[in-house]
């Protein structure tokens, strides 16, 4: 069997996988890196970029080669390939965990319960939830629905369509050593460093795909387009501009704003300003319905991509022999 047809079996199961079952409540792979880096961090942290670079090289490049020595292992078996592509899609993947997160807290919200939101908060998003009224959990959750969108479905999808199973938990392992290491803390912000660009690296491509499927799939393609051209080049963050960006036009809402993390506030510009609406709780469901759908497109684009990729290997390949 191609190498475009394993990954396309694989990770559609993969993503059923993630649809019907969500993530594991236990023994998680992705958690069990986590601690592993963890362990990695308390030998290697000296306030040094080095020393941080280092400690990415040491975690993911060790994700990267497991993946790879796993998938080489299994080459000879089409079934079993396609069964370990599944496997590790469904790991990586986190849209069911992220859609089952923003909708409990959406719940809550239009309940009028805003303490029960704010206590489900923490389990989305790193903001400081008391600090936050009603429209600012509303606004906080999504936010996260659209950067996540991009970290924990698309950004996966593409790499490995790219790279296949080492391309999926190579990404993953990059995006958990940002989340845990390259925020700006006191002690992460020369050890963090490499891991942050990095991600920022790898979210790239999966970013501005992302923006496009909300633009197509949501209910305003030219704002969602409009709000992404004007506003994504003025968030800290140059994937998450055009994400949330382009999800602030789909919905019609604005984005971004004042913020605080880990009693550390930032004040950032406003997505969409001009033509969206303050975000209410009924956004979160229309959110969290264009994670959906963005997802599933993404499937669709990543399977047909290595389809053409590999149609024209193929085709130049019968040309030089």
């Amino acid at each position: 069997m191609r190498a475009d047809r394993v990954f396309a079996y694989g990770a559609a199961a993969g993503l059923l996988g993630d649809l019907l079952l969500g993530d594991p409540r236990r023994g998680h792979p992705v958690a069990a890196f986590g601690r592993a880096a963890g362990a990695v961090e308390r030998v290697l942290w000296r306030d040094h970029r080095g020393w941080g670079a280092l400690h990415t090289l040491v975690c993911a490049g060790s994700a990267v080669a497991l993946g790879a020595v796993a998938d080489t292992c299994v080459r000879r078996s089409p079934a079993v390939s396609v069964v370990l592509t599944s496997a590790a899609t469904w790991a990586v993947v986190g849209g069911s965990s992220l859609v089952r997160e923003a909708r409990g807290i959406g719940r809550a919200l239009e309940a009028g319960d805003v303490e029960a939101a704010r206590e489900r908060l923490p389990h989305l998003c790193g903001r400081d939830p008391q600090a936050l009224d009603a429209d600012g959990i509303a606004r906080a959750v999504v936010e996260s629905v659209a950067e996540n969108t991009s970290d924990a479905v698309v950004g996966a999808l593409v790499w490995g369509a790219v790279g296949g199973v080492p391309g999926l938990v190579g990404f993953r392992a990059v995006n958990t050593l940002d989340a845990m290491v390259g925020h700006r803390s006191p002690r992460h912000l020369r050890f963090g460093w490499a891991s942050a660009r990095l991600d920022d690296l790898a979210g790239w491509p999966g970013a501005r795909l992302t923006a496009v499927l909300a633009a197509v799939a949501g209910d305003d393609p030219r704002a969602a387009v409009r709000a992404w051209r004007a506003d994504a080049r003025k968030h800290p963050s140059p994937n998450a501009g055009p994400v949330e960006a382009s999800f602030a036009g789909a919905l019609g809402v604005r984005l971004g704003g004042t913020l605080s993390y880990g009693g550390r506030v930032e004040h950032r510009p406003v997505l969409n300003g001009a033509a969206g609406r303050a975000v209410g709780a009924e956004d979160i469901e229309r959110a969290a319905r264009l994670s959906r759908r963005v997802g599933l497109l993404a499937l669709g684009v990543t399977v047909a991509a290595r389809a053409v990729a590999a149609a024209v290997n193929a085709r130049a390949k019968g040309r030089t022999s």
